[in-house]
């Protein structure tokens, strides 16, 4: 049954093979669980009646939320991009996009998250309006290839910067706006430490190595002091869990930003920067990718590009209704191809294992700054 279904042997792989693939793609993208709601926080936490105390009862279920809504809307968004196309693609939250999210948009704007979610929603609809007219496309073929390059370099130097930031490696200074941070605290010396351990185990072609890297540094963490009288890593009071409440951000959207001309066109710059950046961030993923699995034609072409930008226009819209910044293709996926994933079998898998995730709730939410800075940096 799921050899018709997927079309598993006119590609010439098999069910275990796309299982052990599926495994691969999420072992290499898990780390998003860790990384979203951190970086997410400090944007939803400009909001008073959540704030920035990680012991206040409005900012663990803040926080144990966009977990949870970052594990729903992979695995939903994964699904839709299987159905549509047969494709091996795992879609999640997009790193960079996320950041902008809450450091550009919210702290930088001052707007309510909730707007912003509302702004995530437009450009999803916008999404979908140029993928079903094709002019999505043609947009993308007519900007030059040095600012193309130029757009993603960009947005790795802004997420590394916020990674060493959330750490601790660089601090706020009046003069210089960022100096660095205290290097004799136990966090940062662990960040330091995790961003060697994680080049390393990247430069090595190590399967997982970010995921290796923040599990070694959360362990180490138990045992490193971090000068306030506790340790980088807290032990948490239970291993397994339900999964946390997403009602605090769940249909939270606003679209405020529409009630007049005005705040529209205050809105305008950050809807058309989320345009660009998710634009980028899908197409690259999507051709490099399937071109590395062979799905590609002669002329390199992707024979279902169209379904595959449609899926994508609906998991932004949705992950807007769950909670979280834009869902974009995962480069990640890559991973389950270099497995011989071939067909949405692999994507399944992934789905399902960022559902299984959530039970591990409790143990994602104790992963310090520490571990997940070097997974931004890498």
């Amino acid at each position: 049954m799921l050899n018709r279904v997927f079309k598993l042997s006119a590609h010439g792989t098999s069910v275990g093979r796309e299982l052990q693939a599926g495994l691969a793609t999420f072992a290499a993208m898990a780390y998003i669980l860790a990384v979203n709601p951190a970086i997410l926080m400090p944007g939803f936490g400009a909001d008073p009646s959540i704030g920035t105390d990680p012991a206040s009862a409005a900012y663990i279920a803040t926080h144990g939320a966009l977990l949870t809504v970052t594990a729903l809307t992979a695995a939903v968004a994964t699904v839709i991009m299987a159905a549509l196309t047969n494709y091996p693609l795992a879609l999640a939250p997009g790193m960079g996009i996320n950041a902008f999210f809450a450091f550009t948009i919210c702290l930088g704007a001052g707007v309510t998250w909730r707007e912003a979610l509302g702004m995530v929603f437009v450009n999803g609809f916008v999404f979908l309006l140029l993928s079903v007219t094709g002019v999505r496309e043609k947009v993308v073929r007519s900007l030059p290839h040095a600012l193309k390059l130029a757009i993603t370099a960009g947005v790795g130097v802004f997420i590394a910067f916020i990674g060493l930031q959330n750490a601790g490696v660089i601090v706020p200074h009046p003069a210089t706006l960022v100096t660095h941070g205290n290097f004799a605290t136990g966090g940062v010396a662990l960040c330091l430490g995790g961003i060697v351990l994680t080049g390393l185990l990247i430069a090595r072609r190590i399967p997982g190595a970010i995921v290796i890297s923040i599990l070694t540094i959360t362990v180490a963490g138990l045992f490193v002091a971090n000068g306030k009288g506790g340790t980088v890593t807290r032990w948490p009071s239970e291993l397994f869990s339900a999964p946390a409440s997403p009602a605090p951000v769940f249909l939270e959207l606003s679209f405020g930003f529409l009630r007049d001309f005005g705040a529209f066109m205050t809105a305008l710059p950050f809807i058309l920067a989320l345009l660009l950046v998710d634009m980028f961030d899908n197409l690259g993923s999507l051709i490099g990718v399937t071109t590395r699995a062979g799905l590609t034609d002669k002329d390199g072409n992707l024979p279902k590009a169209g379904r595959a930008l449609l899926a994508d226009s609906f998991a932004a819209m949705l992950s807007a209704l769950f909670g979280t910044s834009t869902v974009v293709t995962y480069i990640e996926s890559a991973s389950g191809v270099e497995a011989g994933g071939r067909t949405s079998l692999t994507s399944i898998t992934t789905a399902v294992l960022f559902l299984a995730a959530l039970f591990l709730t409790p143990l994602i939410l104790i992963i310090p700054a520490a571990a997940t800075a070097p997974a931004l940096v890498a």
